[in-house]
């Protein structure tokens, strides 16, 4: 069996585990996400715990059988604590500043660059260059700051543009660097 489809996950306390047929819906203090279970996968949930089980072993079978447990698990981590990626802007005048819920990027093009936020994401802006993506959907926390990096990829010669907060940039050697 999987090594991750087959551990059990346990439901804390204030989150309500619903499961009608292939959905899967999770409530909790910081709000309710669902998913659609695919076909030969079967999720349970005995005495506060969730299992999730296959038929077979074959290999796309398999593979559903972890992603869904981690998918479930991720849900049930999502609506008790939440989940954030931090950013960093690094360049001579790059900035963000926030304009209501939406965030205002100075990144050395002519223009201002507005992002705005998607439904069940909050931004953060902590300081001119550091900033955070809050929500309760996993994917969707990562997905955004994956777009707004997108808007200035880090430079390898110089480091400069946005970047995860930790992210370490392989640097290339310039022309003068023989």
């Amino acid at each position: 069996m999987s090594r991750i489809g087959r551990l059990p996950i346990s439901v804390p306390g204030g989150v309500e585990v619903k499961i009608d047929g292939r959905a899967v819906t999770v409530k909790g203090p910081k709000g309710e996400l669902s998913h659609t279970v695919a076909e030969p996968i079967e999720v349970k949930l005995e005495d506060g715990t969730v299992t999730v089980a296959r038929p077979n072993d074959e290999n796309t079978i398999r593979a559903l059988h972890g992603l869904t447990r981690s998918l479930i698990y991720n849900m049930i981590v999502g609506v008790t604590q939440g989940y954030t990626k931090t950013l960093e802007i690094v360049g001579v005048g790059y900035r963000v500043q926030a304009k209501g819920n939406n965030l205002e990027f100075s990144l050395g093009y002519s223009h201002p660059v507005t992002v705005e936020a998607p439904e069940g994401i909050n931004f953060k802006v902590e300081r001119p260059t550091v900033f955070s993506v809050e929500g309760i959907d996993k994917q969707k926390v990562g997905e955004v700051a994956a777009n707004i990096r997108k808007l200035r990829k880090p430079d390898p010669y110089k480091g400069k543009g946005v970047r995860y907060q930790g992210e370490q940039i392989r640097r290339k050697v310039g022309k003068a660097g023989k």
